[in-house]
């Protein structure tokens, strides 16, 4: 992996909430809080050498027609809706709420990116193959850079997470990378 300028570079933390995270959550993810260890890493490196830290998450009005499709989850102003105090942002971190997949769909994300003359984003979180993917399509499309932190990522099935790294590399040109590689190319 090639050296990345922290002042051009924002990592963007996606779901990493209670309802997705904690086992007794209404859509806990299989291996979320495996991630931990490999995310808060990333987010060591990343703060260290002064990138941008951005976090979007889920965050539902409780009549959201998502809940049709899953279980009623990170409804607005609930805990569930709140990063997990493992990944707690800082104060100088912005969490950008969502309502749809994509972090960049109806949102602010990609106004506060460019704010700050963001050219290369680098994504973990969950799930792989649903709002990690579509958020590195919504990057991909506004010629972000986009890198996803293979062991900082996951989904529902083995089958699922695979499918969705080769599918960003395909088809968004997305980078993908080990949290071991992104922290030797902050240093």
């Amino acid at each position: 992996m090639k050296k990345l300028d922290p002042d051009k570079t924002a990592i963007i933390v996606t779901d990493m909430l209670n309802d997705f995270v904690e086992q007794d959550a209404p859509l806990p993810v299989p291996g979320a809080k495996d991630l931990i260890p490999q995310q808060k890493k990333v987010l060591q490196a990343a703060r260290n050498a002064g990138a941008m830290v951005v976090y979007i998450a889920d965050h539902h009005m409780p009549d959201d027609p998502e809940f049709d499709m899953w279980p009623a989850h990170a409804v607005y102003g609930t805990r569930g809706a709140e990063v997990i105090d493992e990944l707690s942002p800082r104060k100088n971190e912005r969490v950008i709420p969502k309502r749809r997949y994509s972090g960049f769909f109806g949102t602010d994300l990609d106004l506060t990116l460019r704010e700050h003359d963001i050219e290369t984003v680098v994504i973990m979180g969950v799930l792989t193959d649903i709002c990690v993917n579509y958020t590195s399509a919504g990057a991909s499309m506004r010629d972000y850079e986009v890198y996803v932190i293979e062991d900082g990522v996951s989904s529902d099935s083995d089958e699922a997470h695979e499918f969705a790294l080769k599918h960003m590399q395909k088809v968004h040109g997305t980078t993908v990378v080990k949290s071991d590689e992104f922290v030797q190319a902050f240093q």
